[in-house]
This record gives C-alpha cells, sequence and structure tokens, in this order.
C-alpha cells in the first residue's frame, strides 16, 4: 500500500540581489512571480511590482536559517533571483 505525503506547497526561496538576503515567498504569491518573469523576461526596464515575503535569519539555537514569519515584507519582484536548492 503506497502512503502520499502531503502536496501542499508552502514557501519557495528566492535571493534578493540588492540586499543579499534569501527571502521566502508564499506558495500561492509565487505565481504572480513567476507571471511576472514570464512577461517581463529580457525587457530592460520592467515595471517595480512587488510582492509579500518573508525574510530568513538565522537561528542561533541550531545555527540554521529560519524563516521569520513575524514580520513580513514587500519586495520588487525584479530584484528576486530563484534560489537553487
Amino acid at each position: 500500500m503506497n502512503i502520499l505525503g502531503d502536496k501542499k506547497k508552502s514557501e519557495v526561496i528566492y535571493e534578493h540581489s540588492s540586499l543579499a538576503i534569501l527571502v521566502a515567498i508564499p506558495y500561492e504569491n509565487n505565481t504572480l512571480v513567476r507571471a511576472f518573469f514570464k512577461q517581463y523576461k529580457n525587457k530592460k526596464n520592467p515595471p517595480s511590482d512587488k510582492v509579500m515575503g518573508y525574510k530568513m535569519i538565522i537561528d542561533e539555537e541550531f545555527d540554521s536559517l529560519k524563516i521569520d514569519f513575524s514580520n513580513p515584507c514587500d519586495f520588487i519582484i525584479s530584484e528576486l533571483k530563484l534560489f537553487p536548492l
């Protein structure tokens, strides 16, 4: 018997180019980011559309990164780059 896991996605990780931080974008908002990149691919001056996301901070107790859900921020989509995992 096969047991299937939960297929629900949570967050997608992006790198913010100007701030040099990692950003977690909720999966629902990731569709906006993908549509933006598809529409403005190879364009010189894309608009400054924003998307809500969360900064990733260092967890000192476990010495690793974690998502700071307590402080949602708006990020300019054109400054995001998908982080390879």
